[in-house]
């Protein structure tokens, strides 16, 4: 009720601001780009709440008449044109350079601050800003590929989008049938990891004893989920992702269930994409999980692996030999998984490539290749288990080879697991997973003495 409030409230001093501008003869024609800039800069110079929140709404409406090309250009305008103002800057770096002080420091701070920051942050203030910045950003990475140049217009939305989505402000709701259907419509549109088919696919996965599914949101975006996370309750650590999704399966009563396992979690809004919603997500879903179910044991995910594949054909340091590097192109064959001769030459490579790819493998700048262990070990998970045909879907084995792999969250363990990985960039993992690192080793070493 309160957030309808304050909404109706922005929207009634918004249209009162319209009718000001209305008044000094604002276009209402389908403006170009140079009067949208033109009408940027007059919203950084304005001071009045009624005629800034009518303008900010202003410039969000028009940038949607934009097509791709204005866009880019918009964007483009918006990294070159408003920067720091230099005159202001080259004052402060004087004043700090004559006399350092606490004071000078400050106003270095401001005045290198560019003044599309503060153009976004005026933005935020219309009704539903929030929201359009971030489906504003989502234009941003679609058109940012060959333009080197925008990086610096997306360090500064990223940097006040990292700001109002901090974990500080996101709210947990649990997803269930009763749930409206607006929400229930987005699981599925959103659903990133397995496919959800229809009403009645979303139905069993939420719906029965044995399931859960828990959505992270915004007040500023009340409707639209931001990370949701499905759970299913079992018995024992899966290692297939199969059993948990079959129409026909048998479900698990709540009162033997010992382990939880978080076999999708899906962000919803790719305007959001690379920006951190706090190291301990899960964790928190995990003590709701306790709460209201004492005698769970085990807290796991099931997980893919989505760019083992490629880094296995594109990565130039794979540690194979060339007749390991032929083996590996029947991967491109279909069902090369069902073929008895075949199927445990490859596992017996692919396994230890697996734990070398999370273990030792890195990008040019030191981070782990996979996106979804840098989320997991992030949040404070082990590495438990590496699962040979654990998804023998279409795009399991197109991406991952079949692999799935299991991260354990131990309660007790996740802040210490979190401060090894973000500050040494340290991988927890499981004896079993170092094991197979150990099988590489010595796979390598025959190798070289054959």
């Amino acid at each position: 009720m309160n957030n309808a409030f304050f909404s109706d409230l922005l929207s009634s001093i918004s249209e009162r601001g319209r009718t000001l501008l209305r008044r000094v003869g604002s276009s209402e024609a389908k403006p170009d780009g140079a009067e949208l800039i033109a009408l940027c800069e007059a919203l950084l110079s304005g001071r009045g709440e009624a005629s800034g929140t009518a303008m900010a709404r202003e410039v969000l409406d028009r940038y949607h008449t934009l097509d791709d090309a204005e866009r880019l250009a918009f964007f483009e305008t918006l990294t070159s044109d408003f920067g720091p103002d230099r005159e202001k800057l080259a004052e402060a770096i004087e004043s700090w350079r004559a006399q350092p002080s606490d004071e000078d420091a400050s106003d270095l701070h401001f005045a290198s601050e560019p003044r599309r920051q503060e153009l976004i942050r005026r933005l935020n203030r219309a009704p539903g800003g929030t929201s359009e910045l971030v489906a504003m950003r989502a234009d941003l990475l679609r058109l940012m590929n060959g333009h080197r140049d925008l990086a610096a217009l997306d360090r500064d939305v990223v940097h006040l989008l990292s700001s109002w989505f901090n974990r500080g402000f996101l709210v947990l709701r649990r997803i269930d049938w009763s749930t409206p259907a607006n929400i229930l419509e987005q699981i599925i549109r959103y659903e990133a990891v397995h496919e959800i088919h229809d009403w009645n696919d979303l139905r069993r996965r939420i719906d029965p004893a044995d399931r859960r599914c828990y959505a992270f949101f915004h007040p500023a975006l009340v409707d639209e989920p931001l990370i949701f996370v499905e759970v299913a309750l079992t018995e024992q650590i899966p290692g297939a992702i199969a059993p948990l999704l079959a129409a026909d399966r048998q479900p698990v009563p709540v009162e033997r269930a010992r382990t939880a396992v978080f076999y999708s979690i899906s962000n919803t809004q790719r305007g959001l994409g690379g920006i951190s919603f706090g190291s301990f997500l899960i964790k928190q879903v995990v003590e709701e999980l306790r709460r209201e179910l004492p005698k769970l044991e085990n807290f796991v995910t099931l997980s893919p692996v989505p760019g083992f594949v490629q880094w296995l054909k594109q990565a130039n340091d794979v540690p194979v030999s060339d007749d390991e590097r032929t083996l590996l192109e029947n991967l491109d064959k279909p069902d090369w998984f069902k073929d008895a001769e075949l199927e445990p030459q490859l596992r017996a490579v692919l396994e230890p490539l697996a734990a070398h790819y999370f273990l030792k493998a890195r990008t040019p700048k030191g981070r782990l290749i996979d996106s979804v262990a840098r989320f997991h070990l992030g949040n404070g998970a082990r590495l438990e288990r590496i699962n040979w045909l654990g998804d023998v879907s279409q795009k399991g084995l197109r991406e991952s080879a079949g692999i799935m792999v299991n991260y354990l969250y131990r309660i007790e363990d996740i802040e210490k697991n979190h401060e090894a990985y973000a500050n040494q960039g340290e991988v927890i993992a499981s004896s079993a997973v170092k094991k197979l690192l150990k099988s590489e080793g010595r796979r390598l070493l025959d190798m070289r003495l054959s």
